[in-house]
């Protein structure tokens, strides 16, 4: 029967428990419950305590307490995003409960099901299921007071996490949990509710976890204590992929608090009783490197290569004039403010992780792997992470982690350094952009776009293959490439990619391959509206196809006051973009007065994502992409100098800080009643093609290369 339900549609089966317990497990044998949470005390859990149902992928667990507490195991990690408190009001608003009656622990990785955190995804995805899910237990919960009271079913009402009579009579959700346990065929209707009934979906809501994260309630893996591990860093070679060839450790071994130094694949580990001791230990390490295959190349030849890598264009209509430009985006680091940490326990027969991943799943695989365990006994827990960005799909320093536990014979807390991750971790990829709009009689008849990007190359037997994800980096996208929603009407659209393979360790960063593609795109766009003689807004008006697009684009242009006078070396940009079923536009206007050190004064955001379950957080995540935007177009970029990123901090890694802000900021959330879309990535290439473009208006300069400051 579940094969016969679609993504959306699920049939709950009720057995006895003690509490009343619901899930959803999406892509989950129902009769083997492979899915299913473990207790705290690892034991998992009874079949009679889970109700398996459905054929969607996400495993979602719902349970009512005694002591009158919702829990929903949450098969996703909350990395900043906001993510527990959407779920959590999106089960407040089925089950009528209060959201702090709501607890939303993070699921450890599971054998089955949908742990994926990525995409843009979360939200749009779980939307469906966890309503379902709650509405499921709110019938139950019906029932069972209507059955204890001896009332038709129908005459109830919840609200506050309880249930409530005509004359008055309550009871808690959790005090009716062991009789609504037991109920197979609920007397009232499980459908959700309309959206025209939503009071809490739709409201802008304070994150659940704000006073735990501010007071420091709120645990990361570096706030662990588990027994016996201790702290650990690694030495790592002065160039990217470079080998130990000798070590001489005695000096280190004979340190205060030194308990271990073992080698792995990319360094030299130690284990102390502090990270000071740890990091004390390191500095005293004497080793011999080889270099690594990229010692002799730099910047310069990087982007050679890649120009040379770039496609030719084909040959443009006849009659045609051509706006052509070639653009350069460099590497970028993901530097979430949370350094990398992972906590590793590895014995003969067992493997125990704590870390933050968005790929909790891979993550177990590998390390099962790694330590030549069955994957069964391995338990790998998804604590939450400060920031991620696409770091947390690669699970490198839990592999690390793994490694020294298994050879030190104990458990580590293994910490990657500011620079550990800047000049070892994860990247962005450098990429190369030549595009071409051909017009004719005031329109564009073809738009060529053709790329190169690095690829990582994979010879290496460290952690380039180890924690790597290979999917979370997108191969080179197939042709053609301006567009792919065919956001403008611009006839014939073309294209091709392709790639430089390097060893150097990269990583999906926010928004991917948009955040280069469609900026690039926005700021040609721009340059056709001026050699056509016309208004940049007015212009992307009577080319974009979407009524959508064009409604956030005139959202901004009306709350921004597109147009209005500014003084010299100021000026107004703008861009949109369209991707994960939702829309954006954004308008920036610049202080550039200096063109070398300019200021974006204010950023005004529209976005359209359909149904926003929580306009607040979704304003957070646009505030987000506006400094992302910020920083990767002004300032933010890593340089390769023979074979070694040369930034190791935020003092040379130049994200933008507080000064550098907009001093204004303003987003507008479109109504719509549409399941939602994807949000967390969306406003990136928005908001970099709107800096650089009011950048090229205040300067009257034509960017090419970025950040602007590289």
């Amino acid at each position: 029967m579940a094969s016969q339900l679609s993504r959306r549609q699920f049939v709950v089966y009720s057995v006895a428990a003690t509490t009343l317990t619901v899930a959803a497990p999406l892509g989950c044998d129902a009769a083997t419950a492979q899915g299913a949470e473990e207790t705290a005390d690892g034991v998992g859990r009874r079949p009679s305590d889970v109700l398996v149902t459905g054929t969607d992928a996400e495993m979602l667990v719902l349970e009512v307490t005694p002591a009158n507490r919702v829990v929903v195991r949450l098969p996703r990690v909350e990395v900043g995003q906001g993510v527990t408190t959407a779920v959590a009001m999106m089960i407040a608003e089925e089950l009528d409960a209060r959201l702090a009656d709501i607890d939303i622990p993070l699921a450890d990785a599971r054998n089955e099901g949908n742990q994926f955190t990525g995409g843009s995804n979360s939200v749009s995805s779980l939307y469906g299921p966890a309503r379902q899910l709650a509405a499921t237990a709110r019938a139950k919960l019906i029932t069972a007071a209507a059955r204890q009271w001896h009332v038709p079913a129908r005459t109830l009402r919840t609200r506050g996490t309880r249930v409530f009579a005509p004359n008055g009579r309550s009871a808690t959700f959790g005090s009716l949990t062991r009789s609504a346990a037991r109920i197979t065929r609920p007397a009232v209707s499980t459908r959700p509710k309309p959206a025209s009934k939503h009071g809490v979906i739709g409201r802008p809501t304070t994150r659940i976890d704000a006073r735990d994260i501010i007071t420091g309630k709120a645990k990361y893996t570096g706030d662990l204590t588990v027994a016996d591990a201790k702290p650990t860093v690694v030495a790592r070679p002065p160039t990217l992929g470079g080998k130990v060839v000798s070590v001489d450790s005695r000096a280190a071994r004979a340190l205060p608090g030194v308990h271990a130094v073992v080698q792995i694949d990319d360094g030299v580990a130690v284990v102390a009783e502090t990270f000071h001791h740890a990091f004390q230990a390191r500095e005293a390490l004497r080793i011999k490197w080889a270099p690594g295959p990229l010692a002799n190349l730099s910047d310069t030849q990087i982007r050679s290569r890649l120009r040379a890598a770039v496609p030719k264009l084909g040959n443009p209509p006849s009659g045609s004039a051509q706006t052509e430009a070639e653009f350069e985006f460099a590497f970028v680091s993901h530097a979430p403010m949370e350094v990398l940490t992972a906590v590793a326990d590895v014995r003969a027969q067992r493997a125990e992780i704590w870390f933050s991943s968005q790929t909790p799943q891979s993550a177990r695989e590998e390390i099962a792997s790694l330590t030549g365990l069955p994957v069964s006994k391995v338990r790998v827990h998804v604590l939450r992470g400060g920031g991620s960005f696409g770091r947390r799909l690669n699970h490198d320093a839990a592999i690390e982690a793994a490694q020294i536990s298994k050879k030190a014979g104990r458990p580590v807390k293994l910490m990657w350094s500011r620079a550990d991750d800047i000049r070892h971790g994860r990247m962005r990829p450098a990429t190369h952009h030549r595009i071409r709009a051909s017009h004719a009689r005031g329109r564009v008849v073809a738009f060529a776009h053709a790329t190169a990007s690095v690829s990582e190359s994979f010879e290496k037997q460290g952690l380039s293959t180890q924690g790597g994800v290979r999917s979370a980096v997108r191969a080179p996208a197939a042709a053609p490439l301006p567009s792919d929603s065919g956001l403008y009407n611009f006839g014939r659209l073309s294209g091709d990619s392709g790639s430089v393979d390097l060893a150097i360790p990269l990583g999906a960063w926010r928004s991917v391959d948009s955040g280069t593609v469609r900026t690039a795109e926005e700021i040609v766009v721009d340059e056709v509206a001026r050699s056509l003689g016309k208004d940049p807004v007015a212009f992307r008006r009577t080319t974009l196809r979407s009524k959508t697009v064009k409604a956030v684009l005139d959202k901004v242009a009306a709350a921004g006051k597109w147009g209005r006078s500014m003084p010299q070396g100021h000026a107004q940009g703008v861009a949109v973009h369209e991707e994960y079923d939702s829309c954006v536009a954004c308008l920036v206007e610049i202080d550039a007065v200096d063109p070398k050190n300019p200021r974006v004064t204010k950023v005004v955001m529209a976005a359209d994502v359909g149904t926003a379950v929580n306009p607040r957080g979704l304003e957070a995540q646009l505030m987000g992409t506006a400094v992302d935007g910020i920083s990767t177009i002004l300032s933010a970029g890593l340089h390769i100098d023979r074979g070694a990123v040369r930034e190791s901090s935020f003092a040379d890694f130049h994200y933008a800080r507080q000064r550098h802000a907009p001093q204004q900021f303003e987003a507008h959330i479109m109504p719509s009643r549409r399941d939602p879309g994807g949000a967390g990535e969306l406003g990136v290439p928005a908001a970099a093609g709107a800096v650089a473009n009011a950048y090229a208006r205040a300067t009257g300069t034509k960017p090419r290369r970025f950040p602007l400051d590289f």
